[in-house]
């Protein structure tokens, strides 16, 4: 009876509410500015918009910018050739980190393997903070540009660390020579971190700013954005196989100065490129001016006020318009419009959209976990598919063998070769059924990726399977060092597969991230898909380690022993297809109930 009799006075109290938050929006507005401009520009100053401008961006200097002018495929061949080489001079270090850091500086395998892992997991992780910093406060293009510098740097110093020790040798105070080892391990570190840290504000923002050029207002340009992620994909991979290839005969068999050096002219030559593209591209305006992550107070404020009944809550949806425009999911955090007491904190209480971003944003996470079980499946390509690979015949001709670790090229190559593929030919006949403009949905791409993934661990295992039985035919199982009679090319269907299923899973998740989040989180949402194949790496190591506790180390009995035809390489591979096939009907139960972000799009899996 009481909150009946004092209905009349809440109602008048909130309809003020209303006003005042109204009034707020409408100055709110007039001081909206870009982040990605150091100009002054509103977007007040670009309505009504003119003919032929783009909504919602501008041009370097801050104006309205001219469709015609700017943005589209011009403006992203510039992000994608500066991807290319950033691509190119990481994989430059990381496909032979290993070989340097025991060869050169003597550290032993294990040793070296940690700190390769450490450096690699360090550099997956970063985008997070990169993203949040570009998103936050530097905005993406002058993010780009100063993580380009700190590579260049990075990769100028790696170099000077490689060429130090040949200098060295002409000197003939002892004293230098002794100073010098420990000084080069240090600068070596130093230089490589730097790296990881460059790769950490590079990676997440050059993607997102590269989408940026492609207006999703326009359905032209729409489908265009779906096919630029193809693209940018099909140019990593490309990179990233050429570097495999090109440097690590260079760091092998020449120098290793030169195989460091190399990198580090390519990225200045990547950071000319990009700023001879500064006048073509378009700069997205930022809706507001404070961090994005205060979307963060809106969970706050709906657990502030997680006792406040629901007549309250009906009436301020209603009061405030949401009745008609709030999504169904998450309901609970439209308590974030009321505030706990509204004389004290009157100009507190969260706005719709801040709600239903929050709201975008919380979607994303059963997706993101999902697809973690993919990203553990991801992290074999180099560890133990290598090692399947080290004890087969691998000889191309007589005389001269393959090295167990380029097999990671078919990889590269079934991308290179499927992207046009999947781009030209299946998109327009997925499209003609659907009629969609991209063919199938976002997620649809990704679950078909997952099931490509489980398919690719059955065949792991079956190949296994085979090479076991064969040691066991010829008498090898206790001579791990002898080859055993099998071709290498058994192994190429799993990675033929596994790089057909990165066409589908990896490059959907670099779009779904990306389109998903809200605006100035965009450079966020890319860093997200990364931290999935971060955390994928780590949880694979993780589970190494538990099945080896399990089943007695590294001993006769392990899964994982060190005389592989003793191993049972077979049993992990059935437990990861395993896993694969539950996780994808986890992601399946969350996909056919997610509803994107964007009315255009609100279609279930």
């Amino acid at each position: 009876m009481v909150e009946l009799k004092a209905l009349p006075q809440h109602i008048h109290t909130i309809k003020q509410t209303k006003l005042q938050y109204r009034e707020r929006e409408r100055i709110f507005v007039k001081k909206m500015a870009i982040s990605d401009s150091d100009n002054s520009f509103t977007e007040e100053s670009q309505t009504p918009l003119l003919e032929g401008t783009v909504a919602g961006a501008v041009d370097y200097k801050g104006n309205p910018v001219l469709r015609a002018n700017s943005g589209g495929w011009r403006s992203a061949s510039f992000m994608i050739g500066v991807e290319m080489a950033e691509r190119f001079s990481y994989f430059g270090i990381a496909c032979n980190l290993i070989t340097y850091l025991t060869e050169q500086l003597g550290q032993s395998t294990a040793t070296a393997a940690e700190n390769v892992n450490a450096w690699s997991g360090t550099a997956q992780l970063l985008p997070l903070l990169g993203a949040s910093i570009a998103d936050s406060f530097l905005g993406r293009y002058r993010t780009v540009v100063i993580a380009t510098l700190i590579y260049i740097l990075g990769l100028g110093l790696l170099t000077l660390s490689a060429v130090l020790p040949s200098l060295t040798d002409y000197v003939d105070t002892s004293k230098s020579v002794s100073c010098c080892p420990k000084l080069i391990v240090i600068l070596f570190f130093f230089s490589l971190y730097l790296v990881a840290v460059a790769q950490g504000g590079h990676k997440p923002c050059i993607q997102a700013f590269g989408a940026d050029q492609f207006d999703g207002e326009d359905p032209e340009e729409r489908n265009a954005k779906s096919s630029f992620f193809n693209w940018w994909f099909l140019g990593v991979c490309g990179s990233s196989a050429v570097a495999v290839l090109a440097l690590s005969y260079i760091q092998d068999n020449l120098s290793w100065g030169l195989g460091f050096g190399i990198p580090c002219i390519l990225m200045i030559i990547a950071l000319v490129i990009f700023l001879l593209g500064t006048r073509t591209y378009r700069y997205c305006i930022k809706r507001d001016e404070t961090n994005p992550f205060v979307r963060i107070g809106v969970f706050v404020a709906a657990i502030r006020n997680c006792h406040t009944t629901r007549s309250a809550i009906a009436i301020e949806e209603e009061a405030c318009g949401t009745s008609h425009h709030s999504s169904e999911q998450f309901k609970f955090l439209n308590k974030a419009l009321l505030s706990v007491d509204r004389h004290k904190e009157e100009g507190k209480v969260c706005t719709i959209s801040e709600v239903e971003e929050a709201k975008a944003v919380l979607r994303l996470f059963p997706i993101w976990a999902t697809s973690l079980v993919y990203a553990i499946v991801y992290a074999q390509h180099s560890t133990f598919f290598t090692e399947q690979g080290a004890t087969l015949d691998r000889t191309l001709f007589p005389g001269f063998k393959i090295p167990a670790a380029s097999l990671q090229f078919f990889i590269s190559l079934a991308i290179v070769l499927f992207i046009p593929i999947y781009d030209l030919i299946f998109v327009p006949i997925a499209r003609a059924f659907t009629a969609k403009p991209s063919g199938i949905t976002m997620l649809q791409r990704i679950g078909i990726g997952m099931l490509l993934s489980a398919t690719c661990m059955v065949v792991a295992a079956l190949v296994e399977i085979k090479r076991l039985s064969t040691a066991k035919e010829f008498g090898l199982v206790d001579k791990p060092n002898v080859t055993i009679p099998m071709s290498v090319w058994w192994l190429v269907p799993q990675y033929v597969l596994s790089g057909i299923a990165d066409v589908f899973t990896l490059v959907g998740l670099q779009e779904f991230f990306y389109d998903q989040v809200p605006i100035e989180l965009r450079s966020v949402g890319i860093a997200l898909y990364q931290s999935i194949l971060g955390l994928g790496s780590l949880l694979s190591s993780l589970l190494v380690s538990v099945i080896e506790e399990a089943t007695g180390g590294y001993g006769r009995y392990s899964w994982f022993s060190d005389n592989l035809n003793r191993a049972h390489l077979d049993y992990f591979y059935w437990l990861l297809a395993g896993l694969s096939v539950v996780a994808f009907g986890a992601y399946l139960y969350f996909a056919k109930s997610y509803i994107y972000n964007r009315p255009v799009n609100i279609v279930s899996l």
